[in-house]
């Protein structure tokens, strides 16, 4: 029956008087803001998109209109804008030319009724298996496509229908260059590159103004001011545009062309929503309440829009990247800014027509050329030729260039799977001697197919000797970990040494592990820990540290005992020395990816170190620096501090008076921070990209750049730094986020915290987007 007691709050209402629900907006004003940035964008290049592929130019705006209102209303990524893609251009243009307008818009209808089946099917995931290199090497292909086609508009031509074609007739259209077509087109791209780099103030006020929309209008003002004679915007009534027809043409062609528009449309849609999920992630600020994509309701949503769009007359709908990355740069946190969107383009489709005609076709095509040759990232080339996966993409991208999307796609796929398959068959493994040391090297994948070679290498090693097994590949099956564990017990019991390396000091395993019950396996990064040691309410706490210790003798200790027995010989050799708090939630070697003999850690509560003089009896601290710096001889000192400190907790919430205890007595240590705090507000700490959460955090902050004051006052620390063999570094941890911010070390007074990332990070996501599906890490030596 309790279950069924109404509960009763602090703040009651009268009887008979219900409570006034707060004031909900429609539209919050951060989504209209963004919704007409992206209307200032989407209004040209949906028209320049629409010239490029020989369509009717309204059917850019119906496009624009129905992939805001109805994907927006119906996908599954709330703030991925749709419409007419840039990556659609040479199939809709390809289309035309063979079935012509009312039969293309008929396939449009097909590709989303196809959409709408794989949604069902729940197979949405499945697009982002295909390999980065082909998607980047597709997006290439029809950039560079775009751009031969748009480059025979901007000196005043018309384009062919294929690359070969439009490159063979460049001479001819260089030769016969329209003046006033050029002129236009040079200021389109003009201000297109220069608008974004207008410096100072007014700049930034500037830059706001979309750069396309100030590039057509500057053409389009000039063209008029001055009376050039060129062709611009036809937009007929209305009342004559064509809807969609019945496809007609060979059923073989027409079923190619349904499924080149669907795979199209939904890889860069589907791969549009995982990249608006990770800019939706990284922007600074407090976050809005903006969930992670759906994908099957993203296909959903793409294949309904395909079907009005194309039953209206519109091009096809997919994803696109620079409206989208334009509605969460502006603040958008609803699919309220996309919505929005599509309407502004239904109003400006309807009472703007006089003032759209005025714009040149030059300028909208050096417009959509632009985005073509952007197409082509460096960026790209370069991370895949990191991954050594050029063939692909050049295969892809010149299979697009010469035979077609769905053509060039394939082939690079092939070309990818024949890759894969030559990686792994193709495995060289060499036994060399130096110095009575054996040396067998393995160059590649290391899978069941080359074990026979591994057995007989290494049976050419003689017993009681080194050896040193050197893995340079990116993966290695369970076969072949246990011919290697195997061969590695035989040799060590007949008296010999075995020490397995690998590329950057790892391999890679598929081995399950040693215990099918535990999922924090001794090679794995820490995870799932709650679900290996949580135990009942009932359970000792001896009895729990009895099975953690039981676990690390079962599956660690065989894997370390090698390390550990060498470290034990050497004697410890730390380079770096780690000052941070005591809290149970800071796990040294997890955050900083260190193993044994790697950190000489000292903790304490609040990661205070008192200044020469003021230890009042606890030299603990102080002890730790001497013997770090003078005996150890660490290279560097950080001082790490964390979010939810209870320190910093303490610090801000005591009183003066009351009984003086240890702990109080070690917090006055503290103190010089909360003064830091407080003081001048241009030398409070920041965290890069964001203000302090709270009082805590900013004492947090302030606290570890005093702490290296303190550190800095003392002798030998002061001596270290003056001779050069010392740096000191400050380091927050935020244990919400898991994120880890480093104070500028420069040691030029800076006094922000910014994130740790760059060149090695972005390696380290892009390698483990590669290998994704591969098989846990196993750290060396093995």
């Amino acid at each position: 029956m309790t279950a069924c007691a109404p509960t009763h709050t602090q703040h009651s209402h009268p009887p008979h008087s219900p409570p006034r629900a707060p004031r909900r907006r429609l539209v919050q004003g951060a989504d209209l803001s963004a919704s007409i940035a992206v209307f200032l964008i989407a209004l040209p290049l949906s028209l320049g998109i629409a010239l490029a592929t020989g369509a009717p130019l309204q059917a850019g705006l119906v496009a624009a209109a129905v992939g805001g209102l109805v994907a927006g209303r119906l996908g599954g990524c709330p703030l991925q804008v749709s419409g007419p893609a840039a990556g659609l251009t040479v199939v809709t243009a390809d289309l035309i030319h063979r079935y012509g307008w009312r039969t293309t818009c008929g396939i449009t209808v097909l590709a989303g009724l196809a959409q709408l089946g794989l949604g069902c099917l729940r197979v949405a995931r499945g697009a982002l298996a295909v390999s980065p290199a082909v998607v980047h090497g597709m997006l290439a292909g029809i950039g560079v496509t775009i751009a031969v086609a748009q480059l025979h508009i901007v000196l005043g031509g018309s384009p062919d229908s294929s690359v070969l074609a439009n490159l063979r007739a460049l001479p001819a259209q260089l030769a016969d260059v329209d003046p006033a077509a050029l002129s236009m087109s040079a200021l389109t791209l003009t201000l297109l590159l220069a608008w974004p780099r207008v410096p100072g103030r007014a700049g930034r006020l500037l830059r706001r103004v979309p750069a396309a929309l100030v590039a057509v209008t500057g053409a389009t003002v000039t063209a008029a001011l001055t009376g050039l004679v060129l062709p611009r915007v036809d937009l007929p009534s209305w009342t004559s545009h064509a809807l969609a027809g019945l496809p007609e043409g060979p059923g073989l062609g027409i079923a190619a062309a349904v499924l080149t528009t669907t795979l199209v449309c939904s890889v860069q849609s589907l791969l549009g929503a995982v990249a608006v999920d990770k800019l939706v992630a990284a922007r600074p600020g407090p976050q809005a309440h903006v969930g992670r994509s759906d994908l099957d309701r993203e296909l959903l949503g793409q294949g309904a829009a395909n079907i009005v769009s194309g039953a209206l007359g519109g091009l096809p709908v997919a994803g696109v990247a620079v409206r989208s990355t334009a509605n969460v740069n502006s603040g958008a946190v609803s699919r309220n800014s996309t919505m929005l969107h599509g309407v502004f383009v239904v109003a400006a489709a309807l009472l703007m027509v006089p003032l759209l005609e005025w714009i040149p076709l030059a300028s909208l095509a050096s417009l959509v050329m632009a985005v073509g040759i952007q197409m082509v990232s460096l960026n790209h080339i370069r991370t895949v030729t990191r991954h050594r996966e050029v063939l692909v993409y050049a295969a892809t991208t010149l299979g697009v260039v010469i035979f077609g999307v769905l053509e060039g796609v394939a082939l690079g796929v092939a070309v990818a799977v024949a890759l894969a398959l030559h990686r792994l068959a193709h495995t060289r493994i060499t036994h060399t001697e130096k110095e009575g040391v054996h040396h067998v090297r393995v160059r590649g994948q290391l899978t069941f197919l080359a074990v026979p070679r591994l057995s007989r290498a290494l049976h050419l090693v003689p017993q009681g000797v080194h050896v040193v097994v050197e893995l340079d590949g990116s993966f290695m099956d369970h076969a072949a970990y246990e011919s290697l564990q195997d061969w590695q017990n035989t040799h060590r019991a007949r008296g010999g040494t075995a020490e397995l390396t690998g590329r950057r000091g790892r391999v890679r395993s598929s081995d399950p592990g040693p215990s099918a019950v535990c999922r924090c396996r001794p090679w794995t990064p820490w995870r799932n820990h709650r679900a290996c040691f949580a135990q009942a309410p009932t359970t000792s706490v001896s009895h729990e540290l009895a099975r953690g210790i039981s676990s690390f003798q079962r599956n660690t200790a065989p894997l370390v005992r090698e390390e550990l027995a060498r470290l034990a010989q050497e004697g410890q050799r730390p380079s770096q020395l780690f000052l941070t708090c005591a809290d149970s939630r800071l796990v040294t070697s997890m955050i900083t990816s260190s193993g044994p003999g790697d950190l000489f850690v000292v903790r304490n509560i609040g990661n205070l170190v008192p200044p020469p003089g003021e230890e009042h009896g606890d030299h603990s601290v102080a002890a730790a620096i001497e013997y770090a710096v003078d005996v150890l001889g660490v290279r560097s000192i950080t001082v790490c501090g964390h979010s939810g400190c209870g320190a910093m907790q303490a610090l801000l919430a005591a009183e003066p008076g009351g009984a003086v205890t240890s702990l109080k007595r070690w917090l006055g240590h503290g103190r010089p921070s909360l003064d830091r705090m407080a003081g001048d507000q241009r030398d409070r700490p920041l965290l890069a990209g964001r203000p302090p959460a709270d009082a805590v955090e900013r004492l947090g902050l302030a606290n570890v750049v005093q702490q290296l004051e303190h550190l800095r006052a003392h002798d030998t620390v002061a001596r270290a730094l003056a001779a050069g063999a010392l740096e000191l570094h400050g380091m927050y941890f935020h244990v919400g986020e898991a994120q880890a911010y480093l104070l500028d070390g420069s040691g030029d007074g800076t006094t922000v915290f910014e994130h740790v990332a760059g060149a090695a990070g972005k390696e380290a996501e892009e390698e483990a987007e590669q290998e994704t599906g591969t098989a846990p890490e196993l750290r060396s030596p093995v």
